[in-house]
């Protein structure tokens, strides 16, 4: 197990957590005894869960290529089943947008890719999720408030404490919402007084158009746009600190693959160069609304996912111009070794985290352009024993 003490002694120990530690800070925020008990009653760690303190810490996660998020069943399984609930569910997708101003699309995506659109399996009781991560992870304290945003959630919402249902992770219901999260976000979409996020799929999209809104959605702006990048636009402009007018970034040079001009509305609104996979796979102009998608999931890839399927479920569109290229295979310890020899020359690479994300992509370009190289903004293995020494 890699824990000094043995099982029946954690056990023991986690007991008298949830009674000397969880129960005094709910019963302070209105949790009564009964709610408590009816979540927590007689609960045992799931020992079975990854990233607990002193477990298995697994196999070095591989650093893949972008394209692999988009495979073709995953993509066409969200447009086809999302291009049926846009029918089934019309009225009140049009009530959310209006409410919130986030496009129907965009909800349908999320809901998709969080859930199935409601069809996915959410096997976990989220009180012994959150209490075995309150008491094993790394991340006490994170998981400790979450647990009690639970309880609190059962005590007022009338949502019974075993209907609960969570990921491994302890996010809830169809949208996939932390408890604290669902505190904040979640809304009654059919009308019945409470927002149930786990049976009601009008209080699911609703949820997720109020998340997005209360984010900063912008109202009438799209998620972004796939344009083609001249040679003479480095990859190293890539980044949401780095914004121009969209207008700016045409008379650049920056088109739509598609020959259309950008629209209208959006010529004055700031735009950002976004680039998942460098000069090794499609180019995007986003917008602010793109940041916002990423509140929901902090990866590129998930917004760009979500922003892609919303497009197809709408409007048609097929796959992506550009096309993904043969790059990925290194461990993140690879790539997290390359970050730390970016920062040892004074590059801001959003931490040596073994994932490349924007600051990680445009500092390997400048490495590169700062070299003599042309600047692809990715980490490729003929770079480790420059960069990783």
């Amino acid at each position: 197990m890699g824990w000094s003490q043995s099982r029946a002694q954690l056990e023991q120990q986690f007991s008298g957590w949830l009674q000397g530690t969880v129960w005094p800070a709910a019963r302070q925020q209105g949790v009564a005894q009964g709610t408590f008990n009816a979540a927590l009653g007689g609960v045992t760690p799931q020992w079975d869960l990854p990233g607990l303190r002193g477990g298995s810490g697994g196999s070095q996660a591989e650093f893949g290529s972008p394209g692999k998020y988009f495979s073709r069943g995953k993509v066409d399984g969200a447009t086809s089943t999302g291009r049926q609930m846009a029918q089934k569910y019309g009225r009140t997708l049009a009530a959310v947008e209006r409410a919130t101003g986030v496009p129907g699309r965009t909800i349908l995506a999320i809901w998709g890719i969080e859930s199935s659109y409601g069809r996915a399996k959410i096997p976990h009781d989220v009180f012994r999720i959150l209490a075995t991560r309150g008491f094993l992870s790394d991340r006490r304290a994170y998981f400790t408030n979450e647990l009690i945003a639970a309880l609190k959630i059962a005590q007022t919402s009338r949502i019974a404490p075993a209907s609960m249902r969570s990921s491994w992770a302890g996010a809830m219901g169809q949208p996939q919402f932390m408890p604290s999260n669902y505190l904040k976000y979640a809304a009654d979409g059919d009308g019945d007084g409470r927002a149930d996020i786990w049976r009601s799929d009008a209080d699911t999209m609703a949820s997720i158009g109020n998340f997005l809104a209360r984010h900063g959605w912008q109202r009438g702006r799209d998620w972004g746009f796939e344009v083609v990048v001249p040679p003479s636009v480095s990859c190293t402009l890539e980044g949401p600190d780095q914004g121009r007018r969209i207008s700016d970034w045409a008379k650049m040079g920056v088109r739509r693959v598609n020959g259309k001009p950008f629209p209208n509305n959006e010529l004055r609104g700031e735009g950002y160069l976004m680039m998942p996979a460098g000069r090794n796979g499609p180019a995007f102009i986003v917008t602010p609304n793109f940041y916002v998608l990423k509140d929901y999931n902090m990866s590129d890839l998930y917004a760009l996912f979500v922003g892609h399927v919303g497009d197809r479920i709408q409007y048609g569109v097929g796959d992506f111009a550009g096309r993904w290229g043969k790059v990925g295979g290194l461990s993140r310890r690879d790539v997290a070794a390359m970050q730390r020899g970016l920062e040892r020359q004074g590059h801001d690479v959003g931490g040596a985290d073994g994932l490349a994300g924007f600051k990680t992509r445009r500092s390997i370009g400048r490495w590169q352009e700062a070299t003599g190289q042309a600047a692809t903004c990715f980490p490729e293995a003929s770079m480790k024993r420059a960069l990783a020494r």
